[in-house]
């Protein structure tokens, strides 16, 4: 188990660019991801519904398969590509923009929520490769629930570093993001669900750190 070298507690931020321009959209307000996407989400609801005149079943199941597919790449993305850990020193600078500085300040409010320089370009590779998939009506169900997926992960992802949750669900998914956070940052890649973490055994459980 790996220990974090630096890790801020408080809420305080830190400078990632040298550009005031470029430093101001590296802050992102946890609002935006909604404004941005439940749109998107409304868009491909309607032309599944009134332009294709999809049946309820195949709605219902691509919908489902659109959420479990978003889990699994949240974990894949999370684990693979937020936690690959470069040798040189621009791939250190790269990982330290996309996920190094939110280890190092974990509660830095305006670095919680996926910027959108890097949200938009995913959106439209994955509604492109997804289309190409499954076709130009089938894709609509599946892509409004991959999205949505998405916006839970990130909204989740906001609550869990500033709400004081009493409700026990919510609150054991933040303990397994903060086990992840503070003690053990090469398990629970799992944000919005630690299912995934269970099936490739990089749950806390198999580390013996779950029930400290």
């Amino acid at each position: 188990m790996q220990k974090q070298k630096f890790v801020s507690n408080s809420q305080e931020s830190t400078r990632m660019f040298k550009s005031s321009f470029l430093e101001m959209f590296s802050k992102i307000h946890p609002v935006t991801p909604l404004v941005l996407f439940v749109p998107v989400v409304l868009f491909f609801l309607y032309k599944t519904i009134f332009v294709f005149h999809l049946a309820f079943l195949p709605i219902i199941l691509l919908l489902a398969a659109g959420l479990v597919v978003w889990s699994l790449t949240e974990y894949i993305m999370h684990r693979f590509l937020f936690h690959y850990h470069p040798t040189s020193n621009f791939g250190k600078r790269v990982h330290f923009i996309f996920h190094g500085v939110h280890h190092d300040y974990p509660n830095d409010a305006k670095r919680l929520v996926m910027a959108p320089a890097v949200s938009i370009p995913l959106a439209f590779i994955y509604y492109f490769l997804f289309a190409a998939i499954l076709g130009t009506e089938y894709v609509a169900p599946f892509f409004s629930a991959f999205v949505l997926g998405y916006l839970f992960y990130d909204m989740t992802h906001y609550a869990i570093h500033h709400f004081q949750f009493k409700n026990s669900f919510w609150m054991k998914i933040k303990k397994h993001h903060m086990v992840h956070h503070y003690m053990d940052h090469d398990n629970g890649y799992g944000v919005s669900s630690k299912f995934w973490d269970i099936i490739f055994r990089t749950d806390f459980k198999n580390q013996q750190v779950n029930n400290k």
